[in-house]
């Protein structure tokens, strides 16, 4: 019988949604980290659940041909896949996609999904890192502890710069008083907004060096007895997109919610916009600061409405809506509570929910709604297979499903697929 610290030969059989490979020991399925599908390993078992197994490779007595050195530790934050050839990690990812629409959403797809590729050098503009014991970087997979962020090559290095800095005036601060720090950028890294999430009561005369530090344009401080000071410049930093030949301009606050990939970013727009006809009307449900929504607007003509219930990010919203002076009527609400109330009857929704999708409410609600095109962007497999259900369920086909690799290097990929009505007479409330 399986059980944790075995030692066991595997064959790799083919790739697991978030990372792990699949493989199979006395007829339990076993998830193992550190694998390519074909090869066959020598692993142990870490800890065994019912049905299911999970393990880390110790040893390769047969490798694939797309193996790779890691350039450093695969088990830190965002490099679980840096032992693999990044064109096998385009490959797998569009395996995944195709298992987890078969399976969950009972999709059989005509052809392979194509992930678009980006350079996995400093593409991150939006990061989170944590601090323990006055050190700063990423967590290693599924701990808490802390791995060198420069050394997984997301960050630009001038962002490693002005983190290494930071790190240096942490211990005046007080053992541990600054648990979190936020860092975003915009696209060409003109701007740099970092938020610092406090535990304990600081001195912010310690912070001032960073009001001098090159490659800082805003600072805040989250209290530990809530609220957010600003303490110098901007806690904002705006992005300047070319879509369809017309310049959209977006600000967002350093706690706002962006698409995370410099170099992705403007062609994940862009095609998501080329889904949306000259004039149409649209609903645009989880908006973030409007980067669909203003897009549309601006590039399309369209007109409009954008629902997004975070403040932060609604703030943003309501800013970037006003600058573009387009035809965008935002919105300050939860997703559930809008579709309760709208009797919108919009040509396309898109919809960009958080990695747990959509809830029951919100999706039965936004097929009340009656679009005649759906647009849904998501960065986890298993809840957009779950949701493309639902919708397939309502009377919709789907038209396409396209990939882009936002998250080089790891098991994440985003998706948008795009869902047109197809039963007879108008989508049903």
């Amino acid at each position: 019988m399986t059980s944790a610290g075995q030692v066991v030969a595997l064959t790799i059989e083919k790739p697991a949604a978030g990372g792990r490979m699949i493989a199979r020991v006395e007829g339990r399925v076993v998830l193992v980290a550190g694998a390519i599908p074909g090869e066959r390993v020598t692993a142990r078992i870490e800890r065994v659940g019912k049905g299911l197994a999970y393990a880390q490779t110790l040893s390769i007595e047969e490798a694939s041909p797309d193996r790779q050195e890691p350039y450093t530790d695969p088990l830190c934050g965002g490099c679980v896949y840096a032992h693999i050839a990044y064109p096998r990690q385009l490959d797998i990812k569009a395996r995944v996609i195709a298992d987890a629409l078969a399976r969950i959403g009972r999709l059989t797809l005509a052809s392979a999904v194509g992930v678009a590729p980006s350079p996995a050098e400093g593409y991150r503009m939006r990061s989170r890192l944590h601090v323990r014991g006055g050190r700063v970087g990423f967590f290693r997979e599924g701990t808490h502890d802390l791995c060198d962020a420069r050394a997984t090559r997301q960050l630009l290095p001038a962002t490693s710069d002005v983190l290494e800095r930071l790190a240096t005036l942490l211990p005046t601060m007080g053992p541990d008083a600054i648990r979190e720090i936020e860092v975003s950028e915009n696209v060409e890294a003109s701007q740099r907004a970092l938020h610092l999430g406090a535990v304990a009561q600081v001195d912010l005369d310690r912070l001032a060096p960073l009001a001098q530090a090159e490659g800082v344009s805003g600072l805040s401080l989250g209290q530990p007895t809530g609220g957010v000071t600003t303490l110098f410049g901007d806690p904002h930093v705006t992005d300047r997109l070319s879509i369809g030949g017309h310049l959209v301009v977006l600000r967002r606050h350093v706690l706002g919610f962006f698409q995370g990939n410099r170099f992705l970013l403007r062609d994940l727009v862009a095609h998501v916009i080329e889904e949306i006809d000259e004039g149409s009307q649209v609903v645009d449900l989880y908006a973030g600061a409007g980067v669909f929504a203003v897009s549309a607007a601006v590039a399309r003509d369209a007109r409009v409405i954008a629902v997004e219930g975070d403040r932060v990010a609604a703030a943003d919203l309501a800013a970037n809506t006003r600058t573009a002076g387009a035809a965008v009527e935002p919105v300050h609400q939860s997703v559930e509570t809008f579709v309760h109330r709208s009797r919108a009857a919009p040509d396309v929704l898109i919809v960009d929910p958080p990695r747990t999708g959509m809830s029951r409410e919100a999706m039965d609600g936004a097929i009340g709604l009656r679009p005649r095109k759906v647009v849904y962007v998501s960065c986890d497999v298993a809840t957009l297979a779950r949701d493309a259900r639902r919708l397939l369920d309502a009377g919709y086909t789907v038209r396409r499903v396209d990939a882009f690799d936002l998250f080089p290097n790891t098991p994440h990929v985003e998706m948008v697929m795009s869902f047109t009505f197809s039963g007879s007479g108008p989508p049903p409330r």
